[in-house]
């Protein structure tokens, strides 16, 4: 049997949570139970992160695509972001974890923004896990914000065009003074990006599983990270096992 191996935690974990409303219809239940039991998977994933180790813990909780979803359901998923700040922040500033969030907010609700903004303040010292929320988010914004700062830094002379390049595009992305994520899991089956750190995980690992969000947990994510353990990470070189570059 295949174990965890304590001293290869990836020290990125990045998080596409799908799968609530399919978990609610399964089971008989309206949409909204499985967004509130989301939202207990959340805490426990946060908790589990914390036991192995993870140093940042990345979460797609809305995208900047949800808002085409029915009214009364963004409405609910907004009730659920307040009732999780309003209970959780104190707990986790406790426990020294650092909350950061990524994401547009001008669109958001002033109460919603003032919460997002209070959590980054009251925990912006913490040296625990580092615990990013992608709420309001869509990496292709996201890529079009950076390229934008860019050319206005071009424009009024304090960038030269040859000047630019990875490390610089990187600096203007909303992860700035986050590393890149070695690991991205996706729930309930599903095996796509959905507009979630485009270019942030470009070289991360990818686990796939058929579990839908509520029901995940310590164990689930010990498995996905036993599954990246396996993996052979090359970045484009030639296998170690062959004698090349990992």
């Amino acid at each position: 049997m295949v174990t965890l191996d304590p001293t290869r935690i990836p020290a990125h974990v990045a998080i596409i949570m799908d799968g609530n409303g399919r978990w609610a219809s399964q089971r008989g239940l309206p949409r909204f139970e499985g967004h509130r039991r989301g939202v207990e998977a959340v805490r426990r994933t946060v908790r589990a992160a914390e036991d192995l180790g993870i140093r940042y813990l990345t979460v797609y909780s809305f995208s900047s695509e949800n808002w085409k979803r029915p009214l009364i359901e963004v409405t609910e998923l907004m009730g659920l972001l307040r009732r999780y700040i309003r209970n959780d922040l104190a707990d986790l500033h406790a426990r020294n974890v650092r909350v950061r969030v990524i994401g547009v907010k001008d669109n958001l609700a002033a109460d919603i923004v003032a919460l997002l903004d209070e959590a980054e303040r009251l925990t912006k010292d913490n040296t625990g896990l580092q615990f990013v929320v992608a709420f309001n988010y869509g990496a292709r914004r996201e890529l079009v914000d950076a390229a934008r700062a860019l050319a206005q830094e071009v424009a009024a002379g304090l960038l030269s065009p040859e000047a630019i390049n990875e490390e610089m595009l990187s600096k203007h992305l909303y992860t700035d003074g986050i590393p890149d994520p070695e690991l991205v899991i996706r729930t309930s089956g599903e095996q796509r990006l959905s507009n979630f750190l485009l270019w942030q995980a470009s070289y991360a690992e990818f686990v796939f599983t058929a579990g839908h969000w509520p029901d995940f947990g310590h164990d689930a994510l010990v498995e996905a990270i036993i599954s990246y353990q396996s993996r052979d990470r090359r970045f484009g070189g030639l296998s170690s096992a062959a004698g090349g570059v990992r």
